[in-house]
C-alpha cells in the first residue's frame, strides 16, 4: 500500500488525497452539491445531534456485522451506493468498485450513467448487485435498460425518484464540469497541472456511458453537464403508475431511491416495493431538504415491518452506521465515501475506505455492548435537539 494511502485514517483524509490528484472540475463534481450546499453538509452533521448510549459488561467478543437486505446477505451493514461516471475519477472505475465490494462481501450499486457495461460487470463481479434505473423520456431506452439489467441478472432494481429535473449544482457551473470533460479557460490550468489524471484519461480507452451511448450522444460523444442531462433526458412526468409498471416488469427485489417522507414510504410499501432508500441524492438535488438521518426513525417506525429501510447519504464514520441502524435502518449506503477513495488510489483506495469503516463498525459495536446488528435499538440513542 502506498504511504500516502497508509496515512489516510478516515474518509476525510481520502477526500484530501483525492483533491490533490484530481483536476478541479472533476473533484468538485464529486464534492459539490446544490445551491448553498446546506443539505449536503447537514447529511453528515445530523449524526452529531444524536448521542450513543452504550451498555456495559455484555461480553461482546464475537461480532456479527452481517445483514440481509433486499434479499441479499451482506457481510457488513454498509454498501456502495450507485454513482455515475466512475471512470472519470480513476481509469478502473466500476471495475475497481465492484471488485472491492466483492472482497468485503457487500452490495455493489451501478448507475444507469455507468462507464462499464452491465454485461461486463455481470461476467466479472459476483457480489450482490443493484442497478440504479433513471426513468428517461425515451421509452425504448427504458425498455433496453430494463432488459440489460435482467440479462445481467442484477439482484435489485432501484428506481431513482428525485431527479425529474437537474439540481442547481453551482460548483459545476463555476468549474465548467461536463461529461466527457472539455477544456475551458477556467479548467485548462487545472487539467494541465494534473498530468497523471490527464494521461490516464487519454490512454485507457474512450470514455462513454456504456448503457446510454447507443441512444443518446450526450455524455459520451457530446459533452453535457449532469444537471442538463437530467433536465433534458429524464422524464419529469414520471408518476406512481410508472413506478408500479416498472415494478411489475422486474423479477427481483425492487427499491425506490430518494424517498424522504412517511407518506411516500407507505405508498412504496403499498405498491410492493421491497425497500426504500431514504436519500436526498447527496444534497445534489433539492437544497434545503431534510437529512436522511433526521427522517430515518419515523420512516422505519411507519414501514420498517413491511419493507427494508436503507439510509443513504452522509456516512463518514462507523458510528454513523450504528446510529442509523439503532434508529431503524436495515442497512446504510454511501457514494462519496468510496468515490474519494477511488480517486485517491483506485481499488486499493476503496478497500482501504471500506476496511476503515468496517473496523470502526466492529469496534464500536463492542464498545456499545452488542454482538450483532439486531441488538441495536432506539433506546441506545439520545437526540440533543428533541
Amino acid at each position: 500500500m502506498p504511504s500516502s494511502l497508509r496515512s489516510c485514517r478516515n474518509i476525510d483524509d481520502l477526500r484530501k488525497l483525492a483533491k490533490r490528484r484530481l483536476p478541479s472540475p472533476i473533484f468538485h463534481y464529486i464534492d459539490g452539491a446544490a445551491e448553498d450546499e446546506t443539505t449536503y453538509r447537514r447529511n453528515t452533521a445530523s449524526f452529531a445531534d444524536c448521542d450513543l448510549v452504550p451498555n456495559i459488561l455484555e461480553g461482546a467478543e464475537k461480532i456479527d456485522m452481517s445483514v440481509e437486505v433486499m434479499g441479499c446477505k451482506l457481510a457488513m451493514p454498509l454498501f456502495c451506493a450507485p454513482t455515475a461516471l466512475q471512470r472519470l475519477f480513476h481509469p478502473d472505475g466500476e471495475r475497481a468498485v465492484g471488485a472491492a465490494a466483492e472482497k468485503f462481501g457487500t452490495l455493489f450499486g451501478v448507475s444507469s450513467l455507468a462507464t462499464v457495461s452491465l454485461a461486463e460487470i455481470a461476467e466479472t463481479i459476483r457480489t450482490p448487485k443493484m442497478f440504479q434505473f433513471y426513468f428517461h423520456k425515451d421509452r425504448g431506452l427504458n425498455a433496453q435498460l430494463l432488459a440489460r439489467a435482467k440479462a445481467a441478472q442484477f439482484d435489485v432494481l432501484a428506481l431513482t425518484v428525485d431527479t425529474i429535473v437537474g439540481g442547481n449544482r453551482e460548483r459545476d457551473f463555476r468549474t465548467g464540469f461536463t461529461t466527457p470533460p472539455k477544456l475551458t479557460p477556467a479548467s485548462l490550468f487545472s487539467f494541465a497541472t494534473h498530468p497523471g489524471w490527464t494521461l490516464n484519461f487519454l490512454k485507457h480507452g474512450k470514455f462513454e456511458l456504456s448503457e446510454l451511448k447507443d441512444y443518446v450522444p450526450q455524455g459520451s460523444d457530446k459533452p453535457v453537464s449532469v444537471q442538463d442531462y437530467f433536465t433534458g433526458m429524464l422524464d419529469p412526468t414520471m408518476t406512481w403508475r410508472d413506478a408500479e409498471d416498472l415494478r411489475a416488469q422486474w423479477d427481483g427485489a425492487f427499491c425506490l431511491k430518494g424517498v424522504m417522507s412517511v407518506e411516500d414510504a407507505r405508498r412504496a410499501a403499498d405498491m410492493g416495493a421491497d425497500a426504500v432508500m431514504v436519500s436526498n441524492h447527496g444534497g445534489r438535488q433539492l437544497d434545503g431538504a431534510r437529512a436522511p438521518f433526521d427522517q430515518i426513525a419515523e420512516i422505519a417506525d411507519a414501514v420498517g415491518d413491511r419493507l427494508d429501510v436503507i439510509l443513504d447519504g452522509g456516512i463518514r464514520r462507523g458510528s454513523h452506521v450504528l446510529k442509523a441502524l439503532a434508529a431503524g435502518a436495515k442497512a446504510c449506503s454511501g457514494g462519496r465515501l468510496y468515490l474519494y477513495a477511488l480517486a485517491a488510489a483506485g481499488q486499493p483506495g476503496i478497500e482501504h475506505a471500506l476496511g476503515l469503516l468496517r473496523d470502526e463498525v466492529e469496534r464500536d459495536m463492542r464498545l456499545m455492548g452488542v454482538q450483532k446488528v439486531g441488538d441495536l435499538h432506539p433506546g441506545m440513542l439520545r437526540y440533543r435537539s428533541r
